[in-house]
């Protein structure tokens, strides 16, 4: 039976500071027989002599692409457009699963290349549950510049912190009195960090969750100031805030949406169609008469919190990468390789 090797890939986004692996987790896998290669990176939030300290071997950004047939390349956001044809078997987070914009351009390079996709967000245990995420992080800092953004206090453009100085942030904002927030998903992941996040900012949530979300008051959910949405589905569901809804009385101002589906078919809010980012985190969303939402949309939130979302990730994920066995994939990577199979059937 032969252990897996895994070659941790630069990230081409230039804000995404994050690290699926982090270097006390390289020496784990090391010490399990693991082979570890780590490609240099401009933004990593962990130096690249950590991970060679560590034991990982070292590689050039973006030599991926002429790693060993048997590796399974590993990373976070999106790959870049060279080469075409991916002939790998990559561990990230595609989004190409529920209709997003690309998702088909992107499972036709796996076709094209021979390669497998082992998605990240559908590595689930047998309840269907995920076993590694970002989410308490996405919520938190989504959370958290919900609020900044409420109590005039967001700085423009964002940039990387950590925990302690974004709950000092917080501490210090000066929300008016009466500001009230609502959390949808709210016994999540990500709900929970929202809540979290909040209550840093001296707000107490209302939490929303499957029986709220099921049977939607569109006035009650109106009626707060701040919306954080932590709800992903996979089938399409009553979406909470529509164009039309821009027109009806509320108190609504803003809306964070930490789950950031803007381009799928299960997009709960179809009041925005897409992301916004580090330099222009708030966008105004309008209808026809001019009536506007303030939106925040960032699709790697977490990676404002580069140290504390990798380590807990890497924590996660380490497990898992352990049980990686090459030709008897099973548990967890037996439920992403399913999913990417069904996926791409029809797929030319």
């Amino acid at each position: 039976m032969s252990l897996p090797h895994l070659w941790v890939r630069h990230e081409t986004r230039s804000t995404e500071r994050r690290a699926p692996l982090v270097p006390d987790d390289v020496a784990r896998l090391l010490v399990a027989g693991v082979q570890v290669t780590v490609e240099r990176s401009p933004q990593r939030v962990f130096a690249i002599d950590e991970y060679s300290g560590a034991g990982a071997a070292v590689a050039e950004p973006g030599s991926w692409s002429e790693a060993p047939d048997d590796a399974f390349v590993l990373g976070i956001k999106e790959l870049p457009d060279q080469p075409f044809q991916l002939r790998h078997r990559h561990i990230y987070f595609a989004h190409a699963y529920k209709g997003q914009n690309d998702a088909m351009l992107t499972l036709s390079r796996f076709q094209e290349g021979g390669g497998r996709l082992y998605d990240i967000e559908y590595l689930t245990d047998q309840s269907g549950r995920r076993v590694v995420a970002f989410g308490y992080w996405a919520g938190y800092v989504g959370a958290a510049l919900g609020a900044l953004q409420l109590a005039g206090a967001l700085t423009r453009p964002l940039a990387p912190t950590d925990k302690a100085t974004l709950d000092l942030q917080l501490l210090e904002a000066a929300l008016s009195p009466g500001t009230t927030a609502v959390v949808t998903g709210a016994r999540g992941r990500s709900g929970i960090g929202a809540v979290d996040a909040l209550a840093a900012a001296g707000l107490e949530a209302a939490r929303w969750d499957r029986g709220e979300s099921r049977t939607l008051d569109p006035a009650r959910l109106l009626d707060h100031d701040l919306l954080v949405n932590c709800v992903s589905t996979t089938v399409p569901t009553t979406p909470f805030i529509t164009t039309a809804d821009l027109a009806r009385e509320r108190r609504l101002r803003l809306v964070s949406d930490v789950t950031c589906d803007v381009t799928s078919a299960t997009n709960m809010l179809p009041v925005n169609r897409s992301v916004t980012t580090w330099s222009d985190p708030v966008r105004q969303v309008s209808d026809d008469e001019g009536r506007s939402l303030g939106v925040i949309a960032i699709d790697n939130l977490p990676s404002l919190l580069p140290r504390e979302a990798s380590t807990t990730f890497s924590a996660d994920l380490t497990p898992h990468l352990l049980g990686l066995v090459e030709d008897a994939l099973g548990g967890p990577w037996q439920a992403a390789a399913a999913a990417f199979d069904q996926a791409t059937l029809g797929v030319a």
